[in-house]
């Protein structure tokens, strides 16, 4: 799949789930007005989730990634995403939880044992993480003597404060550049967009589930009353 399809199928993708949020919202409404106990009292429920769902992919709408001629992975920039985002990535303590959490050095160190000739590395399928934070931009220049080793002497060729911040240092690489903030941030975005969608098909059969209860019930009740 090009680019090209895959971007015009993310943003429609986006899109709809949107729509589907504000179905959800405009449906809590349409429920809250019903005197029937058993649509009252989902509509907490259901606006809850709508206002999730909307805000969860206005927050991730944005980032996804660069492709970067002769590599097969995407690099990622921090600038491509939400306001939110950046504000809590460029938070010090936020950024040294996530990274604790998140970054594990021994992704980076084992990267040259997974591919073991340049022709690999280049062509592998990177993680966002490992994309951002094992290795300099690419935009830097430096030569790539192997997947965790660049020629440092080598004047960069772009003004990115990320490629200064890089070094070989197994301890350091590119742990706190931008590159990596925005590494984390695809993945959490990814992430994200699994949670919000598992919780839509859940609501779906929950509700199915729930209307089917209560219209038991109903009837169950007006056959008592019958008797």
């Amino acid at each position: 799949m090009g680019m090209g399809t895959s971007t015009f199928l993310i943003r429609w993708i986006n899109f709809l789930t949107m729509l589907f949020a504000i179905a959800v919202i405009i449906f809590g409404v349409w429920m809250s007005t019903h005197h029937d106990d058993c649509r009252r009292s989902l509509t907490l429920p259901v606006l809850g989730l709508g206002a999730f769902i909307f805000a969860m992919f206005i927050v991730t709408n944005n980032g996804s990634g660069h492709s970067v001629a002769g590599l097969r992975y995407k690099e990622y920039e921090l600038k491509d995403y939400s306001s939110w985002f950046r504000k809590e990535l460029n938070n010090t303590e936020n950024w040294k939880r996530l990274k604790s959490c998140l970054v594990k050095k021994h992704d980076c160190n084992n990267l040259s044992k997974k591919y073991k000739t340049l022709k690999q590395y280049k062509s592998a399928k990177l993680t966002p993480i490992e994309a951002g934070c094992c290795q300099p931009p690419s935009e830097c220049g430096y030569p790539v003597v192997n997947a965790t080793y660049y020629d440092l002497s080598f004047h960069p060729v772009s003004s990115n404060k990320d490629c200064k911040l890089y070094k070989n240092s197994q301890a350091v690489k590119c742990y706190n550049c931008d590159s990596c903030k925005a590494g984390v941030a695809q993945y959490m975005k990814t992430e994200w967009r699994i949670v919000a969608t598992f919780n839509m098909v859940l609501f779906i059969v929950l509700s199915i589930v729930y209307f089917v209860g209560c219209c038991a019930r109903r009837n169950a009740v007006r056959r008592r009353s019958k008797i």
